[in-house]
This record gives structure tokens, C-alpha cells and sequence, in this order.
């Protein structure tokens, strides 16, 4: 299961290395050539410019009614059209841009744009664009004069050329500055979609379904195919996005309801039809990247203290509780699974804020996105999965995590599932007087400094803030560890004079071959102090 790279599609190669407005991308059982889309779709050259649909009225229930139809035929495979795009590479396709004086709602009144993305280089599947006014859909067209084309292909393209569709698009809004509309979100690629709080720059992303990941088969990967976009009032606060999604084996119908601010937010709905059985769903499926921290610093020569857009899975309980489980690097794929029923929330965190923990001027990891999923009604039974892949490199996306429903979707019904996502610096979310894991690090058992023949490992957990920070070094509290694969051969718990910070420290022995879990939290006065701290040890 490789790690799949993250594509940019901004003018800057630097971008690319440091993630910074890459398009992230996971693929996890087949290789480049395999990308979400695909790759052996036939080619058809439009002969003559395009038609634009007819206007056409349109709500959610057509939207919904189309899927449904949809689902009772085979798929239509996705189409790769030819065009004097067609044999952009990588330097070509930085060198095109969209020229905001063509932005879709620009003007005096206007509180969110719409730029749109080029075809081209890996994007050769065009998607079509609706803009609804009134209840009534009309279609967007684009040709060569909404773009810029740089020095390297501005003399490959002919003027006025009508385009036979967009690779994705973008929306901006004053997210940061009342006199600049940045860009808020962006939907390129099969189904993958990104977008920013105030304040962030990109890092991880999320798309609409997950079909079969990590299942050690062919990963299915839907598309949306077409958008349908309300045009939104003068000085909109939000907007709303509809989109069909086409896979071999579903269909679906989307809303999100897309509000930019501090934490942006985007409530969806997502209904989904099956044409036949799937082995796995994935809802709410998130990507990102997590190279090293203060855990496996030690396996990366590099001036930088940590390096990663995320660095550990939350998830809230439907009791009120919270678990915490750090991110890691593997030397083997790995997974872990979290059975729940209905919890409250889940996401992929960054929960480092300091650019001192990070180092890098041109990346600034500490500012990217956190994400957080809280289903809306009740998701039932399921589990929260999390895979990770090993990787060396930045560039590459290695963490997933998404929904697993208990019951499997029966072909013809209607599955659908809502869901508020967060985008943003979000804060640590828990009850006040429950303190957080604020760091997890990892090394050698035994002393520091000596030499530990005996195979242990030493981990550190700091738990700040709630109840536990206020209370002195000589509180008896007593931490509560569990371990499978392996044995505990120290264990000591003791407050950092001059921080309210407790730190929590485990020699751990593993099991021959074993994979290593942990689990622990800080107990006192007849309850618990602290939220749930796991770990996975995998052994090479």
C-alpha cells in the first residue's frame, strides 16, 4: 500500500516540497500510474466546441432522484478529452492561472468568488460546472480568455478557445483581510477537497467517500463529476455546493453548506446509492501527512524539530469522553481501530501551534489545518479507522482516517449521512476540568545516556491543563496503563516543577514480533483526570 504524492497546483516548486497549497492525494494499493483518475479511460478529442446543457430547474431531491437513477445502470467511465492541454507536464501546468478579473461574482457587493482550475497535466478528466439562480441551474462555461498563460505555453494556446470543461475549482473570500479574498476551499481530483480557517495555510484534506481502503485490494476511488453552485447574495457569509458523485459501485448526492471564518465550517449531507456490494465504506475520510516528531525524531537527519500537517486522531465519546492517539511514522503499515457507537466527533488535529517546534519558515507546518467530523443524528455502531504508511518522505500523504459503519450498504437503498466538518486552529475540545495530552515522546529504555541491552522502550506523556495542572507535586494520583504485546518494566509519574505539567513515564518490554498497544489516562479522587492517551508500538 504506497503512499501516494501530494500534487500542488500552485507556480511555485518549492510548493510542492513543503506541501504548502498542495493538493493532497492518497492512494493506498496501487501506485501513480493507478491515480484516482482514471488512467486507461478512452480519449475523444472534441471535434467541435462543446454545447452547453439547457437550463434546467434543480434542488437537492433532483439531485438525490439522479443518483438514484444513476445506480440502477453500469457506470459510465470517465472520459479523458484532448486539447492543446494535453501534453502539459508539471512546469506547464504551473505556468497557467486563472485570471481573477474573470472571477465568477466579482464585484462591489460580492462576498465569495469562484476561480476554476485548468485542465491539464494530471487532470485531464473535465468536470462541469452550474450556477443556480432562482432554483434554476445554467451552466458555466470557460474558455482560454478566463486564463493566464505564462511564457512556456501562452504561444501553444489559441485565443477565445471554448474549453470543454475544468479541472476543479476554487472559492475565495475575505477569510484573513476585508480587502482580499483568499482562497477558502477547493475541490480537485476524484473526490478530494481541502479548505482553510483564518489564519491556516493548507495541510490536510478530506474527500467524499472511501471505498474498500486498505483492504489489501484495488481501492475504489469516486468522483464528483459535476458541481451545481448557488449564486450567493451580496456580502455572503456562506455558500452551497451540490455534487454528483460516479464510482463503479455507487452513486451519490452531495450538499455542503460552506461558511468561511475563524474555523470554517461546511455541513453536509451525503446520499449514497450502491450498484452493488462493497467490502468496506469509509465516511468522512481524511488524508494528511505525518513524517516525525519527538517520537521518531531520531530516524530523520534534519534541522527540523518535527515535521508533519497532523499529529494525532481525537475522538470524542458519546459518554463525554475523549481518546488521544498520537500519529506515528511506522516501519510497516499499520492500523488501528476504535469502536464506538455515535461518538460526538472525530478528526485529524494539529495540535502544535509553536513555530519553534517546527523550524520551517517556507512550510509553517504550526499553521496548518486541524479538522474535526461531528456527525449530525445518530451514525449508530461503527468504528473510527485510522491507517498509517510508512514514508521518508514530506511529500507524500501516509495517514487516513474515515467511518466505518457496522452495517453494510444493501444494494438500491439509500444510505445518507450528515455531518458538520471543522476547518481551523481549533482549540483542544474537551471538558474544562479534564486535562489533554500535550506531547508524546519516545526513545531508549532504561537511563538516559547509559546503554539498554535489555530491548525496552521509554515513552513520555505530558498531560496540562483541567484539575491535574493546579494540583501539587505530592497529590496521590495513580496512572492507569494497560498494555497488549508487550509488559511494562517501569512506570513513574511525578509533576515538572515550575510547569503544571504531569508527566507520565513508560519502560515498555515488548513481546517477541509483537505489535505493541498502550493505553493509559491519570486517576484521583474517584475519577478521571485526564483524557485517554493511546499508542501503537509496531515492532520492526
Amino acid at each position: 500500500m504506497p503512499v501516494q504524492p501530494r500534487l500542488n497546483v500552485k507556480l511555485s516548486r518549492r510548493a510542492i516540497l513543503a506541501g504548502a497549497g498542495a493538493m493532497t492525494v492518497l492512494q493506498c494499493s496501487t501506485s501513480l500510474s493507478g491515480y484516482a483518475f482514471a488512467q486507461s479511460a478512452p480519449e475523444t478529442p472534441p471535434e467541435t466546441p462543446i454545447a452547453p446543457a439547457p437550463e434546467m430547474p434543480f434542488d437537492f431531491d433532483w439531485l438525490t432522484d439522479d443518483a438514484r437513477a444513476r445506480a440502477s445502470q453500469a457506470q459510465v467511465p470517465a472520459t479523458k478529452v484532448k486539447g492543446f492541454f494535453t501534453d502539459f507536464n508539471y512546469d506547464d501546468y504551473q505556468a497557467v492561472q486563472f485570471n481573477p478579473t474573470q472571477a465568477r461574482w466579482a464585484g462591489a457587493e460580492s462576498g465569495i468568488q469562484l476561480n476554476a482550475f485548468h485542465l491539464g497535466w494530471l487532470f485531464a478528466e473535465p468536470i462541469s460546472l452550474f450556477e443556480i439562480d432562482g432554483g434554476v441551474a445554467r451552466p458555466m462555461v470557460f474558455t482560454t480568455d478566463d486564463f493566464l498563460y505564462y511564457d512556456r505555453v501562452k504561444d501553444r494556446v489559441p485565443p477565445h478557445e471554448p474549453l470543454p470543461g475544468v479541472a476543479g475549482f476554487r472559492l475565495n473570500a475575505p477569510l484573513n483581510r476585508a480587502d482580499l479574498f483568499d482562497e477558502v476551499v477547493a475541490f480537485l481530483g476524484a473526490s478530494y477537497f481541502r479548505a482553510l480557517g483564518r489564519g491556516n495555510s493548507y495541510g490536510l484534506s478530506a474527500r467524499g467517500l472511501a471505498i474498500n481502503t486498505g483492504l489489501g485490494k484495488p481501492e475504489e476511488f469516486p468522483r464528483f463529476t459535476k458541481f451545481w453552485i448557488e449564486k450567493p447574495v451580496p456580502f455572503a457569509r456562506s455558500i452551497t455546493v451540490f455534487a454528483a458523485l460516479e464510482s463503479e459501485n455507487c452513486t451519490g448526492a452531495y450538499r455542503f453548506v460552506i461558511t468561511p471564518g475563524t474555523n470554517t465550517e461546511m455541513d453536509v449531507t451525503a446520499r449514497l446509492f450502491f450498484r452493488s456490494e462493497v467490502d468496506q465504506v469509509g465516511v468522512a475520510p481524511l488524508t494528511s501527512m505525518f513524517l516525525f516528531s519527538e517520537k521518531n525524531r531520531a530516524d530523520f537527519d534534519d534541522f527540523r524539530p518535527n515535521v508533519h500537517d497532523s499529529d494525532g486522531l481525537v475522538i470524542h465519546r458519546r459518554d463525554g469522553d475523549s481518546i488521544w492517539r498520537p500519529l506515528n511514522n511506522p516501519v510497516r503499515l499499520s492500523e488501528s481501530w476504535f469502536v464506538e457507537e455515535s461518538p460526538r466527533a472525530f478528526g485529524l488535529m494539529q495540535r502544535d501551534r509553536d513555530f519553534d517546534n517546527f523550524q520551517d519558515a517556507a512550510a509553517h507546518y504550526e499553521s496548518r489545518p486541524s479538522l474535526l467530523i461531528e456527525p449530525v443524528g445518530d451514525w449508530g455502531r461503527g468504528a473510527v479507522r485510522l491507517v498509517e504508511i510508512p514514508t521518508r518522505q514530506e511529500v507524500n500523504d501516509n495517514i487516513v482516517a474515515f467511518w466505518v459503519p457496522e452495517e453494510k450498504p444493501i444494494v438500491g437503498e439509500l444510505r445518507e449521512f450528515q455531518y458538520r466538518m471543522y476547518w481551523g486552529a481549533l482549540p483542544v475540545d474537551h471538558a474544562a476540568d479534564i486535562a489533554f495530552v500535550l506531547e508524546t515522546r519516545a526513545g531508549l529504555g532504561g537511563v538516559s545516556g547509559a546503554d539498554t541491552p535489555d530491548g525496552t522502550r521509554k515513552f513520555v506523556v505530558d498531560f496540562a491543563g483541567g484539575l491535574l495542572a493546579n494540583l501539587p507535586a505530592d497529590t496521590a494520583l495513580e496512572p492507569v496503563v494497560s498494555v497488549s504485546g508487550g509488559t511494562i518494566a517501569v512506570q513513574t509519574l511525578s509533576k515538572i516543577e515550575g510547569h503544571n505539567i504531569w508527566r507520565l513515564v513508560m519502560d515498555v518490554m515488548p513481546d517477541s514480533g509483537a505489535t505493541v498497544e498502550m493505553r493509559a489516562h491519570v486517576a484521583g479522587f474517584g475519577r478521571k483526570l485526564t483524557e485517554n492517551w493511546f499508542y501503537q508500538w509496531v515492532i520492526a
